[in-house]
């Protein structure tokens, strides 16, 4: 499931941070010009002129027939995000309330559908 940035560079998509006019991409293994910042998570800091594209990916679904946002995934469970915009609807399905309009709750994968990746 993502959720965040990715870069192309070099015909290989990367996760990837923006910051200024840097990208920050990032990497499980070793490789030329990547850093290791912690084990397992390889760095390399490009100019932005240099990335082929940026874009960010979002993972959506719907549950119990509303439109969720797909933040993680841990068994057979699913972190869901509710974008419905609808407290009646939120409260109605138990969800926790994360911030001020912000509704999440963990959803059982069996039972979500249209799970699908967004480029916004």
């Amino acid at each position: 499931m993502r959720d965040g940035y990715v870069a192309r560079w070099q015909g290989r998509e990367y996760q990837a941070s923006p910051g200024g006019d840097d990208i920050r991409l990032y990497q499980p293994e070793p490789g030329e010009g990547f850093e290791e910042v912690r084990p397992g998570r390889y760095v390399r800091v490009l100019p932005a002129s240099e990335i082929e594209d940026l874009a960010y990916v979002r993972t959506t679904c719907t549950w119990q027939g509303q439109p969720f946002i797909v933040l993680g995934k841990h068994d057979a469970w699913l972190r869901v995000e509710y974008t419905g915009g609808r407290w009646p609807v939120a409260e109605a399905m138990r969800l926790e309330v994360f911030d001020f309009g912000v509704y999440q709750g963990w959803a059982p994968a069996a039972e979500v559908t249209d799970l699908r990746e967004q480029r916004v």
